[in-house]
Order: structure tokens, then C-alpha cells, then sequence
């Protein structure tokens, strides 16, 4: 789904352009514009994966108000630099460097895409600017400089693929989006069918402009598996939903997906067509905490036309309020210094729960959440606690190697 490009406004004051290059600037009007703590922000805003970057700027702007609403962090204000990346590498790649020199901003969340993540972290490593990607992904980046707050695919792919297995038998068939993330995920669950005495009959992978899967789909056919695991990604994967359901497959073969559902893609397709797939993540909206009852009411209120709020806009908000405790807890802006606090034992109760951050990979222990489609909602089966980030535990380890830098790609 592609949303078209907005201005997203505070209640308090704020500067736009209407130039692409030049940022949206985000201010608090209770302290003066004195000695902001600036923070930078690159999410898509246009471009083809903009509902998902569109609730990630909501839930950013709401950290920054309820930090400056309480008096901001060490008595100074949080000034937001947005730049909309429009889905756009090469644009990743000149904001980034643009916040880095010319904004000088204390602090990076941003990045949806895997690609885009690689694109700007190398230049947040060279200037020295900490860099917070809140996306779940495939897994295994490894930089002191760097802080991954999403779910990795120990934390869910592991859940989701032993829970479709044992409800549609062991043999599967992989479809995944045509890069990094697609492909290293398929790796995974590749790992974790035959973990489950499984086995993968075939994997396809697509380009993210694909739309006509009509030959994917007679290939499955013939092949026969007892489940598809899918890994596909973006507003143009949603076809094969709809021609698999067109075919008169919906049904037939049960279908798990560590994609499905992060935008609106339930309810912009019929119930006929996603109802039952399953799908495990660190969050969903469907959650009846209180924690996460208000947040989705918070971002709702200020922003009526928002899609839905998902792993991608929790982890935003969490990954926001880890670094400001970082903050506190350093009782300093200075880059190294909140990295050492952000590694003592920094944790965070969100909408997602208690996320805490794990000091040899720099990622988060948090919950999974198992659910599954029904009528066009999401209906958690399964709750589990304070998982781990294993994925990367086993490769990486920024204790013994501060200077790592490197994504490490499972082996099969």
C-alpha cells in the first residue's frame, strides 16, 4: 500500500518544507529552542512501504512529547529532525550523512528495510552518531554503535514454524521477497523445519515489484507441501494472497508468514482470503494490556488516519524510551557514555511488555506473541516471555569484540 507523502505535525511548534531535501523539524515549545537534544529520523513517509514507516513517525513523536512533556532529559528539551526517505535507498544514504554532519544530531532511529539499514549504518559508525534500528529482521547485526530493538527470527520464527507444523504437517514451501531479509529469513526457517523434522520441498524468492504469481502458485500445486512459510514483503506480495485464494488453494494448504500483517493487509483483504494465516511477532495492536491499550489509543487520537499499529511503531516507541533511560542513566549526551549505560542493564516496560537490552548482542529480550487471522483481526494463541535474542547470542559478542561491525548470515 502507498500512501501519499505528508507533513506530520506536533501540536506544539514546527517548521516544514516543502523541498525534499530539507527536513521536517519537531519542537517542544516548553523550554525554548535552547540546547535541544537532537534527534534524527529517517522513515518512509511516501514511496511504496510508507504505511509501514507512517505509524513508526507516530509512535517517535509520541516518545518525544511524553519525554518532553516530562521535562525532557537532563533538563533539556528533544528537537526531532525528520527526513522522508520516499523507499529510496540513495536517499537513506544522503539523509544519513546529512544528519551526521550538517544536523549533527545526538542520536539515529530509523530504517525499515534491511537495505536500508545497511545502507546508513556504516555512516553513523564513521561520524560517530548511535544509531537505533526498531525493526523486526532477519538477524545477526553485530556493532557496538548499532542497537536492534525488533524481534529476530529466534524470538518468532522458531515459535511460528514448529506451531504451523504441528497443525499442518512437515513438509513446507518457502516463498520470500528477493533480498536480504527475505532471503536470510528463509534460511532460518529452513533451519527450524528441519529442526522440527521437516522438510523444505522448494524455495521461491521474488523481486518486491512482482505481482503475478500465477506460475508460483501451479508449482505449489504440483509440489504438494503441507504448508506454505512465507516470507514475502510490501504492498505488491499482497497479489499472491488474492490469486492463491482466486485458484481455490485457500484452505487447501495452511499458510504461515513472518510478513503477513505488519500494514493493513487484513483488513484490505476479504476475510476469504486471510483468515487463518498465522502469523508471530513481538506485538500486535489486538493486545488487551493496558500498556498497550493506551498507546494505540494515544497514537489513534493524534493521528485518526494511522494504519496499523504494529511490531514496527512498538518497537519505535520502546527503542526511543530505551535510549532516553540510556540518557538518564549516563546523566550525559556523550556518545560512548550512553552506550555504556544502554549495556547495564537497561530495560523498558512498553506496549509490548518488559524489553530489555542484551549487552553482548545489542539487541532486546522481549515477548513473542503467536497468532492468527480471524476475521480480518488478529487473535493471539500464544504468549511467551522474555525471549531471547539467540539468534545472534552465538556469533556475536560485542563484550569480548567492541570493534565488531559485521551482519553474521546463518550457515546451513
Amino acid at each position: 500500500m502507498t500512501f501519499s507523502r505528508r507533513r506530520f505535525l506536533q501540536r506544539s511548534a514546527i517548521a516544514t518544507t516543502t523541498l525534499i531535501a530539507a527536513p521536517a523539524v519537531f519542537r517542544s515549545g516548553a523550554f525554548g529552542a535552547e540546547n535541544p537534544i537532537v534527534v534524527g529520523s529517517l522513515h518512509d513517509q511516501s514511496g511504496p512501504i510508507a504505511a509501514s514507516g507512517t505509524p513508526m513517525v507516530y509512535a517517535l513523536q509520541l516518545a518525544v512529547d511524553e519525554i518532553n512533556a516530562g521535562g525532557g532529559l537532563l533538563g533539556r528539551p528533544l528537537k526531532v529532525i525528520h527526513y522522508d526517505t520516499q523507499s529510496n535507498i540513495q536517499m537513506y544514504s544522503q539523509f544519513a550523512q546529512q544528519l551526521a554532519v550538517k544536523d549533527k544530531v545526538d542520536v539515529v532511529h530509523g530504517g525499515i528495510t534491511s537495505a536500508s539499514r545497511e545502507a546508513v549504518r556504516p555512516t553513523f559508525d564513521r561520524f560517530k552518531v548511535l544509531y537505533f534500528y526498531n525493526v523486526l529482521y532477519e538477524g545477526g547485526v553485530c556493532d557496538r554503535n548499532t542497537f536492534c530493538t525488533g524481534t529476530t527470527p529466534a524470538q518468532t520464527v522458531e515459535k511460528l514454524v514448529p506451531s504451523a507444523m504441528k497443525k499442518a504437517g512437515k513438509k513446507a514451501y518457502i516463498i520470500a521477497a528477493d533480498y536480504n531479509y527475505g532471503q536470510i529469513t528463509a534460511k532460518w526457517m529452513t533451519k527450524y523445519v528441519k529442526d522440527n523434522g521437516g522438510e523444505v520441498l522448494a524455495t521461491d524468492f521474488f523481486p518486491l515489484d512482482v505481482t503475478n504469481f500465477g506460475t508460483t502458485i501451479s508449482k505449489i500445486q504440483a509440489a504438494k507441501p503441507d504448508l506454505i512459510l512465507s516470507a514475502l514483503v510490501g504492498g505488491n506480495h499482497t497479489a499472491f494472497y488474492r490469486q492463491w485464494t482466486s485458484a481455490g488453494m485457500k484452505g487447501k494448504i495452511p499458510i504461515a508468514s513472518t510478513t503477513f500483517g505488519l500494514v493493513n493487509e487484513p483488513t484490505t483483504l476479504d476475510a476469504a482470503e486471510s483468515d487463518s494465516i498465522l502469523g508471530a511477532y513481538g506485538y500486535f495492536e489486538e493486545l488487551t494490556t493496558p500498556a498497550s491499550k493506551s498507546f494505540v489509543e494515544k497514537i489513534k487520537k493524534a493521528h485518526p488516519d494511522s494504519p496499523y499499529v504494529s511490531e514496527l511503531a512498538a518497537c519505535t516507541y520502546e527503542g526511543v524510551m530505551l535510549w532516553a533511560a540510556g540518557v538518564k542513566k549516563a546523566a550525559s549526551i556523550d556518545r560512548m557514555k550512553v552506550i555504556a549505560a544502554l549495556e547495564d542493564g537497561i530495560a523498558f516496560d512498553g506496549p509490548s511488555g518488559k524489553v530489555a537490552l542484551d549487552k553482548p548482542t545489542h539487541h532486546t529480550t522481549r515477548n513473542a506473541f503467536l497468532a492468527e487471522v480471524k476475521d480480518r483481526k488478529w487473535s493471539v494463541l500464544e504468549s511467551y516471555s522474555d525471549v531471547k535474542p539467540a539468534d545472534t547470542a552465538s556469533v556475536c559478542d560485542l563484550v569480548k569484540n567492541p570493534n565488531d561491525t559485521k551482519q553474521y548470515i546463518i550457515n546451513l
